[in-house]
């Protein structure tokens, strides 16, 4: 007689943490028609925050010039405050509608992945937009202040202070966003932690490399060439690294 293996032994030998357990059978088809409508939802989202940031651009405005004390806007061509509103309301519309996007993306994966990884996603989307919520704060504090009064003061006896209101708000959105971004480190290094690739120990190892690269960073992200807010940048980058070090011990790794 033969022998018979019974069903429930099949897997007996899988770790259910490593199951997905609402994986569904879905032909390419199904998988590029959800992810078409979640594209959909998610750019009806950005439209919805774009207009309505455009109905209050005004204030947006009016609170990114705050840091600007000292210095007088112009428009040096026809149009140039409407594409700069545009620019400003594409933004933080952007940014309104990223939780929407974030919890399309998030629905779109979250079947496909095991118990494991499933575990992880709450903690590192919301770690993530605490951070980049961070690196917003940290800019528009310290980054944009200490970069504009360093150009305010330097020549301040000799030439005025009139800006392109284009070229401000180029540099103004563009420390936030880059400062945003850079603030994922601690992120970045739970995720190559989780997934074995790198280990606390050998982060610290390389200690040397980090400084050298936050340096570099703070160089690169920062629209502006003076070393006040290029110090401020690395610094923070450097800290944040130390800190996912930190974390990654936290979780075991």
């Amino acid at each position: 007689m033969l022998d018979t293996v019974p069903p429930n032994d099949v897997n007996a030998d899988v770790n259910p943490e490593d199951i997905a357990p609402d994986d569904v059978e879905m032909s390419l088809f199904d998988h590029l028609e959800e992810l078409r409508q979640r594209i959909f939802y998610s750019l009806l989202a950005v439209l919805a925050g774009v207009i309505g940031c455009f109905v209050i651009v005004n204030k947006i405005v009016a609170l990114l010039e705050v840091p600007a004390k000292g210095a007088k806007f112009l428009q040096l061509a026809p149009g140039e405050y409407f594409f700069v509103s545009l620019k400003v309301a594409g933004y933080s519309g952007l940014l309104l509608a990223s939780p929407v996007i974030l919890y399309h993306l998030v629905r779109f994966v979250l079947p496909g992945l095991t118990r494991r990884e499933q575990k992880l996603v709450a903690p590192i989307v919301f770690g993530s937009t605490i951070l980049f919520g961070a690196g917003l704060v940290f800019a528009y504090v310290l980054l944009i202040p200490a970069a504009l009064n360093f150009f305010i003061s330097y020549g301040g006896d000799v030439v005025e202070q009139l800006w392109s209101i284009d070229r401000y708000f180029e540099f103004v959105l563009l420390l936030l966003f880059s400062t945003g971004l850079a603030f994922q480190i601690p992120v970045v290094q739970a995720l190559l932690a989780a997934v074995g690739i790198i280990s606390s120990e050998k982060m610290l190892a390389g200690w040397r490399y980090v400084v050298l690269g936050a340096v570099v960073l703070g160089a690169v992200l920062t629209p502006s060439t003076d070393p006040v807010t290029q110090s401020l940048l690395a610094g923070a980058v450097g800290l944040l690294y130390f800190g996912g070090i930190l974390l990654v011990k936290l979780m075991g790794k």
